[in-house]
């Protein structure tokens, strides 16, 4: 079979290599996967660079996040277990974490529903209790973890204010259904979001970028407010002052979806049946701006490690069938 490999840490357009190489095996308690859709995430980049929180023996195939066919055809979502990862023909995943891929969404379109969306579900509703009325401010809210919270927020009924870089993205955003879009390149971001909640700003702002953006959201948190720090795709890890947290009377809150795999694995399916629910009534839909042949995954993981991406990028083998 053909799969990308890396063989030494660094960007992902230098160090990933399309290779032929042998159908993994699975170990105890696994499953051979037919990768039909990979979808391409941040930590793609990070497993590249060496600096995700786990770290796979080299060589090793990133692709954190599939839609594959069991042997009896059944089509499902998974997160491969390294080092065998997504971007192949054939992946391997726990099969007890195996997770029915949804009859409305094509393969590329079910390959995004995971992470992305796991995500902003426990950000939204376990950590942060957004409730409907309330106002969500979503940082980078046309990238792929963005405008699954924006949708996400829509369907729980908040006014949800997008945050973006370019025209290009602001106009992806509107689609999405924010109600205010805020080019951060072109106007003030703290004070667009004052202007637009009438100085009393947002009750809960999901933040996957950190660095300034963290800055911001501290700047217009409401009180009460809730900032939910997803990621740091930015770059910069920002250091909380805690003091304007008291001050203000705001929480930070955490969010590292990956550990409910192992510390509540039901709250995950729970989760999973929710979105699958709101999936099947249309009120979310995985934004996929781009399907790529499997020689295309290096750049393609480039391309969001550099965060020139709207929405999802899926990586789709010739074996695969997303539509």
């Amino acid at each position: 079979m053909q799969a990308w490999q890396v063989h030494e840490n660094g960007e992902p357009s230098e160090v990933m290599r399309l290779a032929e190489t042998e159908r993994p095996t699975p170990g105890d308690g696994q499953v051979l996967l037919r990768v039909r859709a990979a979808n391409v995430n941040f930590p793609d980049a990070l497993l590249c660079r060496g600096q995700y929180q786990v770290r796979p023996p080299l060589p090793f195939t990133p692709g954190v996040e599939i839609c594959g066919e069991t042997e009896d055809g059944r089509r499902v979502i998974a997160n491969p277990a390294l080092p065998y990862g997504g971007f192949a023909e054939y992946a391997v995943a726990d099969a007890r974490a195996l997770l029915p891929a949804p009859d409305p969404l094509d393969d590329a379109e079910a390959a995004a529903l995971h992470i992305g969306y796991q995500t902003g579900w426990f950000g939204l509703h376990r950590r942060a209790r957004l409730e409907a009325g309330e106002t969500l401010l979503v940082h980078a809210a046309a990238g792929g973890v963005g405008s699954a919270a924006v949708q996400l927020g829509k369907a729980a009924g908040a006014t949800v204010i997008g945050v973006v870089g370019g025209e290009k993205k602001a106009a992806v955003a509107r689609e999405l259904g924010c109600d205010v879009v805020v080019d951060r390149r072109a106007e003030d971001v703290v004070a667009a979001v004052k202007e637009a909640t009438g100085g009393r700003g947002a009750d809960v702002i999901y933040d996957p970028v950190g660095g300034e953006a963290y800055t911001q959201s501290t700047k217009v948190v409401a009180f009460e407010g809730r900032i939910v720090v997803v990621g740091f795709a930015g770059g910069t890890i920002p250091a909380p002052a805690l003091n304007h947290a008291l001050v203000k009377n705001y929480s930070i809150l955490g969010l590292h979806w990956g550990l409910y795999n192992t510390k509540n694995p039901a709250l995950v399916r729970h989760c999973h049946e929710q979105l699958t629910e709101l999936a099947a009534r249309g009120a979310v839909k995985p934004l996929v701006s781009e399907r790529v042949p499997l020689a295309g995954a290096a750049g393609a993981v480039q391309r969001v490690a550099d965060g020139v991406t709207t929405g999802r990028i899926a990586v789709v083998p010739e074996n695969g069938a997303a539509a």
